[in-house]
């Protein structure tokens, strides 16, 4: 466990250097955010009665997502991951005394958890001084908080191993261009990314709710914003743990399947 922690402080470290980045991005959320307001102000003083959520939990959910954009979104931009793979400086890693799934969820978290802590608490801060509505509401009460917490814990986490899932892909492909395209697409529009999965129509959202992607984002927003409540959050966060397991061990089958058929420079 030790040189798994060394190595989640290295690259944890390591991320929080790109602060320049980190301050484009910022200013990019809060354009993104103001502008969703907006957009969705404007619906809503056409027809309230339209609308799924109420336009608080609407304005919360955009804010928290644009907090924790870094960390809920699939972004498949660990070139060093890819590049070991691509290049067959995968061999290094496969001598090294680490298992090397534990070793890209590790990297994975460490450099989420870096990007976090550089944008998220400027938007927070500046969404919860706006005015009600249009700001960052808290939550109904300490338990509705203390169930977002769990959800949004499993949600990385499920995000995480989704995020080695696809890396594991490569073994099977010579580009990545294809894979991150199609998963870029499909995961925006299916976590809430695009719009908040409520706006989806029935029977779409009902099969769309049985997905990981909701559970990776869309799920700990809503029940930060009081849109999930009581029995729902029970059965909504077994399903996300359940979703955790199956692609923790499709991930690990995967992995274990390609590195005992893995060809490295003809060796």
């Amino acid at each position: 466990m030790k040189k798994y922690m060394a190595l989640f402080r290295i690259r944890f470290i390591n991320s929080l250097q790109y602060r320049t980045a980190a301050l484009a991005g910022l200013c990019t959320q809060f354009a993104w955010g103001f502008m969703e307001i907006s957009v969705f102000s404007a619906f809503y003083n056409t027809n309230p009665h339209a609308f799924p959520m109420e336009f608080s939990q609407v304005a919360s959910y955009i804010w928290l997502q644009q907090a924790l954009l870094f960390i809920f979104f699939i972004l498949l931009n660990d070139n060093d991951i890819v590049a070991s793979i691509i290049d067959g400086s995968i061999a290094y890693e496969l001598v090294r005394p680490m298992n090397l799934y534990n070793r890209w969820a590790c990297q994975i978290t460490a450099s989420r958890l870096a990007g976090v802590l550089l944008r998220a608490f400027p938007v927070l801060i500046v969404a919860s001084l706006l005015p009600y509505p249009y700001g960052l509401s808290l939550p109904p009460n300490a338990l509705q908080f203390l169930w977002f917490l769990i959800s949004a814990i499993l949600g990385v986490i499920l995000t995480v191993v989704f995020t080695v899932f696809c890396y594991t892909l490569l073994f099977h492909t010579l580009s990545i261009q294809g894979i991150r395209i199609m998963i870029f697409g499909f995961v925006s529009f299916l976590s809430g990314q695009v719009v908040p999965l409520p706006f989806f129509p029935e029977p779409l959202l009902s099969m769309v709710l049985l997905l990981p992607f909701a559970s990776m984002q869309d799920l700990p927003l809503r029940i930060y914003s009081g849109h999930i409540v009581g029995q729902e959050v029970f059965y909504r966060i077994g399903v996300q743990f359940l979703w955790v397991l199956i692609m923790l061990a499709a991930g690990r089958l995967i992995i274990r399947s390609a590195l005992k058929k893995v060809v490295i420079q003809g060796g």
